[in-house]
């Protein structure tokens, strides 16, 4: 039940005007008495009850025509021996300043007892002198009820660990607290009234979305997870600054873009309890940040995905009579999810045995291998001996990958530019190439050549834990192309 108006009191109803019909005030007074939400009694300076409304006729079961003229609650709503105690404390408002706020245990028609909350004041008359009290009650459950969604209120919007966010029904926010203003790198009164659009970048249609849902459906069985990232500092005018520094899972801001966070949310539809139907008010949006751990699962199911990679690609390999064919079947299977495409450069001249001080300038790779570098990727044909050395720079990452007896990874420093200049081009790669990754072919000590893993612009760039990988598929390639070097 809703907070019950506190009634006026009498010393602020004016007298009627001159000349208008007294009995319209009188009329007005009855109507306000008996609409208001709290029950409302009130008595003369002798303790003879001179008002009872509906809602305290609702409670205790006595009509107005009951209780109007009795003189005070002995025998009738208060039990005898409660009576001088009850009537004791409830006309000492008569000489106390402000409200007095108790607890009594009333008795209604039907012989039940009900404990009722109690605030009582003075009336006082046209000269200033006490006139009487006014008491208005509700049931002490019912007022806990309230205070305790109250209390449920601040303590989200002010304690609560989750992210709460009250939206107004024009997907605006309304209320933000302390936890959600952090979230969304603003103040608790500077995301208030802006449209979301202002705050969030990606995954902005996804919220609006499910918010639109929730005013026209309810709320939805399970909690949902957005990904979505903070509107950059100049964009929209007033944007936010964006949210970087994690790395890996495809989370962490690539190439420019800002961070991408998941919050699991949950949605509550607010309607309004005074309406004879439900009005919506807004939703309720509270979410958590569960991007690490979201994080780490994504992380869990690569690695066992590419472990099973390579376990499938071992069984496989393991059939083939040809060396040079197991290893491009290492390769294949390495291209599954990871790579768009894949080149194995050798040595020219055969394996060297040379460490890393001599410089990438004295080692020359021919190109033995490469999936298709047009249309769609497909797998890595067989491994082609000899033939015309590659024109790399010396810088190209391939021949820094053999000089360092390690991986390289190299991206372009955005997809346009690189389109523009022919990025991929200078490095003889396939066109739309953006982000690649070279890892040496190292067997017995010696080195073999590289093998070069490339992605395209709708990929992330490659991380240490793709490096990581990479190296693994590199010494099952670098050991079947040794064996196949041996064998021919």
């Amino acid at each position: 039940m809703p907070s019950a108006p506190t009634p006026p009191r009498a010393a602020e109803v004016r007298p009627p005007r001159s000349g208008a019909d007294p009995g319209d005030d009188s009329g007005l007074l009855a109507a306000l008495l008996d609409g208001m939400d709290a029950a409302l009694c009130a008595f003369d300076a002798q303790g003879t009850v001179t008002h009872w409304n509906r809602e305290a006729e609702r409670i205790l079961g006595w009509s107005a025509r009951e209780a109007v003229g009795r003189k005070g609650l002995a025998g009738w709503a208060v039990r005898a021996a409660d009576a001088h105690e009850v009537e004791a404390r409830l006309m000492a408002a008569i000489e106390a300043p402000g409200r007095q706020v108790n607890e009594f245990a009333l008795l209604t028609k039907d012989g039940g007892r009900v404990l009722v909350r109690t605030q009582s004041s003075a009336v006082p008359r046209a000269d200033g002198r006490p006139g009487g009290v006014y008491c208005a009650f509700s049931e002490v459950h019912t007022q806990i009820d309230l205070e305790r969604s109250i209390a449920l209120s601040e303590a989200l919007l002010d304690d609560a660990s989750w992210n709460v966010v009250l939206v107004d029904a024009d997907l605006r926010p309304a209320v933000v607290n302390r936890n959600a203003a952090r979230a969304l790198r603003t103040g608790r009164t500077a995301a208030l009234g802006r449209p979301l659009g202002e705050l969030l970048d990606q995954g902005l249609e996804e919220l609006e979305c499910a918010l639109q849902h929730v005013l026209a459906e309810g709320a939805p069985p399970a909690p949902t997870e957005l990904w979505v990232s903070l509107r950059e500092s100049g964009e929209g005018g007033r944007g936010l600054g964006g949210v970087r520094g994690l790395t890996g899972g495809g989370v962490a801001g690539e190439g420019g873009a800002p961070a991408r966070r998941c919050w699991r949310s949950g949605f509550l539809r607010l309607a309004s309890p005074l309406a004879e139907e439900p009005v919506p008010l807004g939703v309720a949006w509270i979410f958590q940040d569960v991007t690490e751990l979201k994080r780490h699962e994504l992380d869990g199911s690569r690695l066992r995905f590419r472990g099973n990679q390579l376990q499938r690609a071992a069984r496989a390999a393991a059939e083939c009579e040809d060396p040079s064919e197991a290893a491009t079947v290492h390769l294949d299977f390495a291209l599954a999810g990871f790579a768009d495409h894949a080149l194995i450069d050798l040595v020219l001249g055969g394996p060297r045995a040379d460490g890393p001080d001599d410089g990438p300038s004295r080692v020359r790779l021919v190109r033995a291998a490469a999936t298709p570098g047009s249309g769609a990727p497909g797998p890595c044909p067989a491994i082609v001996q000899g033939g015309i050395p590659v024109a790399y720079a010396e810088s190209h990452p391939a021949l820094l990958a053999a000089e360092r007896c390690g991986s390289v990874r190299v991206s372009a420093n955005r997809v346009e530019e690189a389109v523009a200049t022919g990025w991929a081009t200078a490095r003889k790669w396939p066109d739309g190439t953006v982000h690649g990754l070279c890892a040496v072919l190292r067997s017995r000590g010696r080195t073999l050549g590289v093998v070069t893993f490339l992605r395209g612009s709708g990929r992330r760039p490659f991380d240490r834990a793709d490096a990581g990988y990479a190296e693994d598929v590199s010494a099952r390639v670098a050991a079947a192309l040794d064996l196949a070097q041996q064998l021919g």
